[in-house]
């Protein structure tokens, strides 16, 4: 049934962002479809400045803001460019603690050029949570948002 609700949800996002180009209003808006329909305990994005990724707009409780390349799943998911499910985030060698609560987590690459200008994290406070399923269903909507908006330079500083 996962499937069927990424699918439903692609067709909501694609009329969400139909004529909206704002990268931010794009992510947040992606970020709540997300956690309204699935109930997950973290959505959000980072976005590439320089050497750490920054936190852009989110649905859930605080978050780390920076994240060096490399670093925690995100990081890692920026360094190999391509996502990442990790069952239990407690045994992810360098995981990033942002919450307690988080035990599973999915990070997809946002892809412009063949070059990653972010990521698309979600956690959720379940072990195991997140499958192909998910991967599939994140990385199509992560395109939709990358193509359809006006990623520039100035919006990563």
């Amino acid at each position: 049934m996962k499937d069927v609700t990424y699918q439903e949800l692609q067709t909501r996002y694609r009329a969400l962002i139909e004529e909206e180009t704002d990268p931010v209003a794009n992510m947040a808006n992606l970020a709540a479809l997300l956690k309204e329909a699935f109930g997950f305990w973290w959505v959000g994005f980072y976005l590439v400045h320089h050497d750490s990724l920054v936190l852009g707009p989110f649905q859930g409780p605080v978050a780390c803001t920076r994240i060096p390349f490399g670093k925690g799943v995100c990081g890692s998911c920026w360094k190999w460019s391509a996502p990442i499910i990790v069952p239990d985030v407690h045994a992810f060698p360098g995981h990033i603690a942002c919450s307690d609560v988080s035990a599973s987590e999915i990070v997809v690459p946002l892809m412009q050029q063949d070059v990653v200008i972010g990521v698309l994290d979600v956690d959720s406070e379940h072990l195991n949570c997140f499958d192909d399923t998910d991967r599939q269903g994140l990385e199509e909507l992560a395109r939709l948002l990358v193509e359809n908006s006006q990623f520039s330079l100035n919006l990563l500083p």
